[in-house]
């Protein structure tokens, strides 16, 4: 297909690398020109604007960190909007408030643009190796045309419903995975002020009904200390923002949720937001009288 893809990051450059391997014809841009290096020496199409993209491409892809970036390349001067022809399709993958996504999607369907709103779950590794979980909300017929898309860059794509509904999803997915690292993390932590090994309480749990893949995974690289970003504690706080506004917008109760909130915006505070989410153990050592590095 010919596809156009725009935000190179840290998921965007190997989500557009493996539409690439999988044989797809991909247009890209970046308003960091340095971040399009890797693309254009496999073989992706040099544009100098959003715009562009879409002008060469019957899909676009984007993938921003936040909604006003979103709103920038697809309906800000020489956006999407501005090089889509009639009937053209775009797939927003970053993650912004389910509102939001709404109301974009209207506004590019007033401009005869098919929106799909498709966040995604899996990190960097994920994005890598082409297993990210995709979260679909939107037109069925026009998720179904994209579906290839999909397919060269996760493993598990579900449709949720109509616009907005895939990023429901994702907020639903950050609830779970923020408490899920700051239970572990908790975890962990009190393990070692307990003066036992961790590693052998890490064993036990996944033995049993404390199972998750947050334990099997993020465990395992809390106790190896490995927190190289793949999920940056800033993107995490980010979306935890969106869910917490989303539950005062609809005055829903998530007490859980919020405490993780709070553990994340400790972390920026004390300089870890681009450090793995996983270095929230840290925050606790430093909480409970450790040194946290």
């Amino acid at each position: 297909m010919d596809v156009g893809f725009i935000g190179l990051g840290l998921m965007g450059r190997p989500m557009a690398l493996n539409l690439l391997k999988a044989g797809h014809r991909v247009q890209v841009w970046s308003r960091r020109r340095e971040s399009m290096g890797p693309l254009l020496e496999a073989g992706a199409g040099d544009c100098a604007s959003a715009a562009e993209v879409a002008r060469r491409a019957a899909v676009t892809i984007s993938m921003v960190p936040d909604a006003p970036d979103v709103e920038q390349v697809t309906l800000g001067a020489d956006g999407v909007a501005d090089g889509a022809a009639p009937g053209h399709i775009h797939i927003d993958m970053s993650t912004i408030a389910p509102a939001v996504a709404q109301s974009i999607a209207e506004r590019l369907g007033a401009r005869g643009v098919i929106a799909l709103d498709a966040p995604v779950s899996g990190g960097e590794p994920g994005a890598i190796a082409g297993t990210l979980t995709i979260m679909v909300g939107g037109d069925a017929a026009a998720c179904a045309r994209v579906q290839p898309l999909f397919e060269a860059m996760g493993k598990s794509i579900t449709r949720i419903g109509e616009a907005g509904a895939g990023q429901v999803a994702k907020a639903c997915n950050q609830i779970v995975t923020g408490v899920g690292v700051a239970a572990v993390a908790e975890t962990l932590n009190f393990a070692a002020k307990s003066g036992a090994d961790g590693t052998k309480v890490r064993e036990a749990l996944l033995g049993g009904f404390a199972y998750s893949r947050i334990l099997e995974n993020h465990g395992q690289r809390m106790l190896e200390r490995n927190f190289r970003p793949g999920f940056k504690a800033w993107m995490h706080q980010k979306d935890l923002r969106i869910v917490m506004g989303e539950a005062h917008r609809l005055g829903v109760a998530l007490p859980a949720a919020a405490a993780a909130a709070q553990l994340f915006n400790g972390m920026l505070g004390c300089g870890m937001g681009d450090e793995d989410s996983v270095a929230m153990l840290k925050l606790l050592e430093r909480m409970s009288g450790g040194v946290g590095e």
